[in-house]
């Protein structure tokens, strides 16, 4: 009985005998059940040791591994197992491919992860904050970061297989010349993109005008930004367009200064013109979120006497700015009332003069 099952694994198949086809079966899950305790003790570890750190870059790490796929494991432990088998320089041309394939794959998914990761904690590291527009900035320039991983990541593959890259990567670059030429104003948006990206400024949610438009930022792309106007339409910009712009930025403004004028008539008493003045000052004096500046009696003007009142709004917020200017208003209206004093409006004087007189 022996000797019937020691003849039946001497059976020889393709160079190889059914003993040796078995041991490099048993190896291949030996190293493969290795590979998936080791990751699945590792993965348990470093989590462990990640929720005792406040910083994320191990969370990072323990995701990256994770992500570390079956597929990964099993070609691996084939390609090791193989080394016990006579092969064929053809099938070990295909283990060896497969083996490119798989891990090169592997690799550009987890550079995509990488280079994610870098992108965002750059920009959060340059801004300090967060922020409504950091997913739309980095999907954008991750949009354009995985083109170029998985076109990369594809020549070594083909290279790999025995492909003749050469004239390919020349036609290529004949090939990216041509749509550069043809593509300039897309490829400057790109770059328009990255600088605003990069400098920052302004993000979702800011109020800008550009020009004579004015909105509210809704949108940043790899080509265009978007902004919803005052009237309700979306307003779409190329972003080369606006990093050549000047824009102003309303949400940066951390107060508000404010000019106005008003006049009272040319028969106010010099009193009440001098008394005026220190009314502006006491109704500043009881108001909270402002800081006057100045209040002048300014110029003698066709039909009043003209006084300029400067001040600032402690807060960017236009609503806040008129309901300061409001109170004002309704304050000096009450308070000159009181006093007497009225306020001018154009009026004209004629003087009649008779024949003879």
């Amino acid at each position: 009985m022996m000797d019937k099952i020691t003849n039946f694994f001497k059976i020889s198949i393709f160079n190889n005998s059914i003993g040796d086809y078995l041991l490099a079966f048993i190896i291949f899950w030996g190293i493969l059940s290795f590979f998936i305790i080791a990751k699945k003790i590792l993965l348990v570890h470093l989590k462990k040791i990640a929720l005792k750190t406040v910083n994320d870059l191990d969370d990072f790490i323990v995701e990256m591994l994770s992500r570390i796929g079956f597929p990964v494991l099993v070609v691996v432990s084939l390609s090791l197992s193989s080394h016990f088998l006579v092969l064929t320089e053809s099938w070990r041309s295909v283990v060896r491919y497969a083996l490119v394939i798989v891990l090169t794959i592997q690799a550009m998914v987890l550079a995509q992860e990488l280079m994610r990761y870098l992108v965002t904690k750059a920009y959060q590291k340059k801004l300090k904050t967060q922020d409504a527009s950091i997913e739309s900035m980095v999907r954008s320039i991750m949009n354009v970061l995985r083109w170029i991983i998985w076109a990369l990541g594809s020549v070594f593959i083909l290279d790999n297989l025995g492909v003749n890259i050469s004239a390919l990567m020349a036609g290529i670059g004949i090939g990216g010349v041509a749509v550069a030429m043809a593509s300039q104003a897309i490829l400057g948006d790109v770059f328009s993109a990255l600088s605003i990206f990069l400098d920052k400024p302004f993000e979702i949610g800011d109020f800008v005008i550009i020009d004579d438009f004015r909105g509210t930022i809704e949108y940043i792309g790899v080509k265009t930004t978007r902004i919803r106007s005052l009237s309700g339409e979306q307003l779409i910009f190329a972003n080369s367009d606006l990093t050549k712009s000047r824009i102003k930025n309303y949400k940066r403004m951390d107060s508000r200064r404010a000019v106005f004028q008003f006049g009272i008539v040319y028969q106010t008493p010099v009193e009440k013109v001098k008394k005026a003045k220190e009314i502006v000052k006491d109704i500043f004096g009881t108001m909270a979120g402002v800081r006057l500046d100045r209040v002048h009696f300014q110029s003698f003007g066709d039909f009043s006497l003209i006084y300029e009142v400067v001040y600032y709004v402690l807060a960017p917020d236009y609503n806040t700015y008129m309901d300061k200017q409001e109170y004002i208003n309704l304050s000096l209206m009450e308070a000159f009332q009181k006093e007497g004093i009225s306020f001018a409006y154009p009026t004209q004087t004629l003087y009649v003069r008779k024949e003879g007189a």
